[in-house]
């Protein structure tokens, strides 16, 4: 699609539902989604940056579901939004450096250097690493989830390359289990990866947990079919032996 295709799609769904999401995915970055034509009745857009708790498709429900609720607030005053199981959301205001970074597509929508923004926060309960505060200016030590958005790619795996992992692992715990299965394919696990339920399963760029924790680097150097483990309190790697004896 070239862009003045993507720019009639995005009118188009302007017109349709009052905005149109950008998401962008890919590379080492966490995944981001935000709205373009919000501005024209609210005088901002939203941004709802990493939170991969969410699916692609609740990113944009919850995105969608503020605009309009904002829409029906004449006042534009309503800073918390609640959606089901889905949890509690706060709006923040975003700084210029990091929408000038994150929103390109509004940027060039509106043929402008700077859009009004507000950052779609989700409650605790549903916090991952890789949710920046897009209130403060970035700055790759504050935010090293994010630091690839300037920071060269320093290591020596594709960029894409992505981690199959959990959400205990996404809010912070020590990451205790790593394997290499394809040369851009991983598992990274905070815990014993059989045990971790289908519904605590998510994908994400292996840019993002290394960014988060450092400490991982060593797994880098995997070999397809191998893998390490650790202690939950030691930060020192293991070889982790594969059995491949089989039943006689």
């Amino acid at each position: 699609m070239n862009k003045a295709e993507a720019l009639e799609k995005i009118r188009a769904n302007i017109a349709k539902c009052g905005q149109h999401i950008y998401a962008v995915s890919g590379g080492p970055n966490p995944r981001f989604a935000y709205s373009i034509g919000l501005s024209q009745d609210a005088g901002f857009e939203l941004i709802m940056a990493g939170s991969s708790f969410y699916s692609n498709d609740e990113v944009g429900d919850v995105i969608n579901n503020i605009a309009s609720s904002l829409r029906n607030d004449s006042n534009r005053r309503q800073t918390k939004f609640e959606f089901g199981s889905k949890g509690v959301f706060l709006l923040r205001e975003v700084e210029e450096s990091w929408s000038a970074r994150l929103m390109l597509g509004a940027l060039d929508y509106y043929s402008t250097s700077n859009v009004a923004a507000l950052q779609i926060v989700p409650d605790p309960p549903h916090h991952t690493v890789d949710v920046p505060d897009l209130s403060r200016p970035w700055n790759a030590i504050s935010e090293p989830v994010w630091q690839w958005l300037e920071t060269p790619w320093k290591y020596g795996i594709p960029k894409h390359s992505a981690v199959v992992t959990n959400l205990d692992a996404l809010r912070g715990k020590q990451i205790t289990e790593a394997m290499r299965w394809e040369d851009t394919d991983w598992e990274l696990f905070a815990g014993a990866g059989p045990d971790v339920d289908k519904d605590e399963i998510r994908i994400v760029p292996f840019g993002t947990l290394l960014g988060a924790d450092t400490s991982i680097e060593p797994v880098v150097n995997l070999a397809v079919g191998k893998g390490l483990w650790r202690d939950p309190v030691d930060r020192e790697w293991h070889p982790w032996e594969i059995s491949n004896q089989t039943e006689s």
